[in-house]
């Protein structure tokens, strides 16, 4: 066959790409490992039984909205690392302004407790859980996550999988959120941002293995 054969043949029937599909399916996972997290803090953890109080509504939003704000920042991220030479097109800077700004609240919470109280508010009394349910519970929404990006072409695999575990890491932390009843913001930010990263940090050492082509 002809070198010009050969082109026409390949190029024949060759459709137009649609560049809806990986935001179609990173869309979806999210959705699906959303689902998942939540069941699962239901059923192995319970949901905290005093969220009709103005308080306790107001600190729980505190919490997911600062898992709310990881998730999604990583999550438009992640749909573009997806793709190949995507990781051009990513800068982590808009990922880590959640963290920032928790962080900032909690000092500001401190700053105006007394410091006999920073321990306290700081460790709460579900350390220990939430350190361990927050990875657990990431573990179907990362491995939904992961299958969704495996159907796109990721060139950059260690920074997709820190992407796809922030990702997880984010919508575990939303779940947990219902179960947690430790509401001080340095516990926040210590213990969910922790979690988070740890995730992160365990989805870019997995991510070479799991989305090579």
């Amino acid at each position: 066959m002809k070198t010009d054969e050969l082109i026409s043949a390949l190029s024949a029937g060759v459709e137009p790409v649609n560049r809806r599909q990986v935001n179609r399916s990173v869309g979806t996972a999210l959705v699906v490992g959303m689902a998942v997290a939540i069941g699962v803090t239901f059923l192995a953890l319970g949901v905290r039984t005093d969220l009709t109080t103005p308080r306790t509504l107001i600190f729980l939003f505190l919490k997911i909205a600062f898992a709310f704000g990881t998730t999604g920042a990583a999550a438009v991220y992640l749909a573009r690392l997806a793709r190949p030479g995507g990781e051009r097109r990513v800068s982590p800077g808009l990922a880590a302004l959640p963290f920032v700004a928790i962080l900032v609240l909690a000092g500001i919470s401190l700053g105006q407790a007394p410091s006999s109280h920073w321990d306290r508010m700081v460790m709460g009394d579900q350390w220990l859980e939430c350190l361990i349910s927050i990875p657990i519970i990431a573990i179907v929404p990362f491995a939904v996550v992961i299958w969704a990006v495996r159907q796109a072409a990721p060139t950059n695999l260690v920074r997709t999988g820190a992407f796809s575990g922030l990702v997880a890491g984010g919508m575990s932390a939303m779940a947990y959120a219902l179960h947690c009843t430790d509401d001080s913001l340095p516990f926040v930010a210590l213990w969910y941002g922790g979690t988070i990263v740890l995730c992160t940090l365990a989805g870019a050492l997995l991510g070479p293995r799991l989305l090579r082509w």
